[in-house]
């Protein structure tokens, strides 16, 4: 079974090195580049796992995570902050805003599969520790 992985992300570089990484391990990396089109694609298909860039144009991830929480077809989707953002509480105000984990950008090319795969098929042990 193939994995959709929608991928919110305004920078093309960035949403080329996640295709790069995600689509030869199975996955089908859907890519738009601001929140009101993410919100507009969930409307109408099925994301298996939302990849979310927070500093995006005209409504910043934290809104876009909000509002994709409020939509019952989402409420047990992983939302996965990728950022820059990397102060103390970023996380914080990432997951408080719905997002389910958080990885920090630059993205490691070693990791990253293995780091979205664990929200793909999650145990709370593993959640925890990310």
């Amino acid at each position: 079974m193939t994995a959709t992985v929608l991928l919110i992300e305004d920078n093309d570089q960035n949403a080329y090195l996640v295709k790069v990484l995600l689509e030869p391990h199975g996955y089908l990396v859907v890519h738009v580049a601001d929140g009101p089109s993410g919100l507009e694609w969930v409307r109408t298909r099925k994301a298996d796992l939302i990849l979310l860039d927070i500093q995006l144009p005209t409504m910043n991830g934290y809104k876009v995570a909000r509002l994709l929480r409020q939509m019952d077809s989402l409420r047990d989707t992983p939302i996965i902050a990728i950022t820059s953002y990397a102060m103390l509480g970023d996380r914080e105000k990432a997951l408080e805003s719905g997002c389910t984990g958080y990885l920090e950008k630059p993205i490691e090319p070693e990791t990253f599969v293995i780091e979205i795969e664990r929200f793909l098929s999650p145990s709370p042990s593993t959640q925890e520790s990310l």
